[in-house]
């Protein structure tokens, strides 16, 4: 399942490559537009990742019951 998921993100980043060298001089701002993008959501996804572990860790140490 793994490789897999590899190889469809590798064919879709090959596939932005070409694309973007195929658009000639405006290549480089689409290239990091989509760069950019997928960035931010990277980091947007680590922040709700950090912040639902740090609540959990808090949940135990304090000894509150789930909900």
């Amino acid at each position: 399942m793994g490789l897999l998921k590899f190889l469809v993100y590798f064919v879709i980043a090959a596939v932005i490559l070409l694309l973007s060298i195929l658009l000639g001089d405006m290549a480089p701002w689409y290239f990091a537009w989509i760069l950019g993008t997928v960035m931010i959501i990277l980091i947007a996804v680590s922040g709700a990742v950090l912040f639902e572990g740090q609540a959990e860790a808090q949940k135990r140490h304090s000894g509150a019951p789930d909900v």
